[in-house]
């Protein structure tokens, strides 16, 4: 008898397509968190997969901070008319408005922890027992300590050292009124296997991924896009030049890399040589040592 291998896209297509599977069978009203970015995407078509040919049977929860790119929004919406999916928006502009968040002041200003209110509220609203995210754990050292099920407090709040142990393939669901979980079927991924499996199974993504000419501001050594939102300092100069971006946040806290890659090829080809994470350009988490460890306690995704 001939042996049967599978590839290892295969094999991590298969524990991810396991792990959506016992999100549906395990939760009452389970979403995917989206964001309009690669991993988001990923963890949509893997979802595709796993029910096909039915519809994907979890609605899509994006937190809008309303300083997201142009490009993205549009990526968004397009796909979820594609998919006939249920959309569900939580407004963090809207949380600023009924005084459940405060603007940040200053240069580094950024909305990317008013989402942590916004994402709560949402869920609560929405009766959500489980919010699957296309968290990795080669992205950053707090993501690296997530489990596949990621217990949340009944105040949303995550405590790393207060986590069901996974053994083989056995997923603890069970949780008290009031707790909820977040899942990340994609957690064993890396960034090199998201853009192969891109490749493979040919993945629209937004065009802000792949290499184009923008105008943007040295900041915090990465090249910020120009935007409403963006106020010069003394000193910065507008300046335009060929860029990507390795992962999508708000315009204002994502910096890009200067880039030829146009191409799937050309993308994986610069991601293999890469030494620095992709989170390495995003200015929120240059705030401190454990700023998305700290986000995430509160609630973050």
């Amino acid at each position: 008898m001939s042996k049967y291998y599978l590839n290892y896209l295969d094999e991590l297509e298969s524990e991810a397509i396991f792990i959506l599977r016992e999100v549906w069978a395990q939760f009452e009203n389970p979403v995917i968190l989206f964001s309009g970015g690669k991993d988001s995407i990923l963890v949509t078509h893997l979802a595709k997969k796993a029910f096909y040919p039915s519809k994907i049977p979890f609605a899509l929860m994006h937190v809008d901070t309303g300083h997201n790119f142009p490009e993205t929004i549009k990526f968004r919406d397009d796909l979820i008319e594609s998919l006939g999916a249920k959309l569900i928006v939580g407004s963090v502009q809207e949380s600023i408005d009924q005084g459940r968040v405060a603007e940040e002041k200053g240069k580094n200003a950024t909305r990317n922890a008013l989402q942590i209110t916004t994402l709560l509220d949402a869920l609560e609203t929405n009766k959500v027992d489980c919010a699957i995210g296309g968290g990795r754990r080669d992205e950053e050292k707090a993501r690296a300590k997530e489990r596949f099920f990621s217990h949340r407090n009944d105040f949303g709040e995550w405590d790393p050292k207060n986590q069901r142990p996974e053994l083989w393939n056995l997923l603890n669901g069970k949780q008290f009124e009031g707790e909820h979980f977040r899942a990340f079927p994609i957690s064993n991924w890396t960034e090199m296997d998201v853009w192969n499996y891109i490749k493979r199974e040919n993945i629209s993504i937004p065009s802000l991924y792949f290499a184009h000419e923008r105008e943007v501001v040295f900041r915090n050594n990465s090249w910020i896009p120009v935007s409403e939102y963006l106020k010069l300092e003394d000193g910065e100069k507008i300046e335009k030049k060929k860029i990507r971006f390795r992962t999508l946040g708000d315009i204002t806290i994502t910096g890009g890399i200067e880039s030829d890659a146009d191409t799937l090829d050309k993308i994986a080809d610069e991601v293999s040589a890469m030494r620095k994470t992709e989170r390495g350009d995003r200015s929120d988490d240059k705030r401190s040592e454990t700023a998305m460890e700290d986000r995430k306690k509160q609630g973050y995704f």
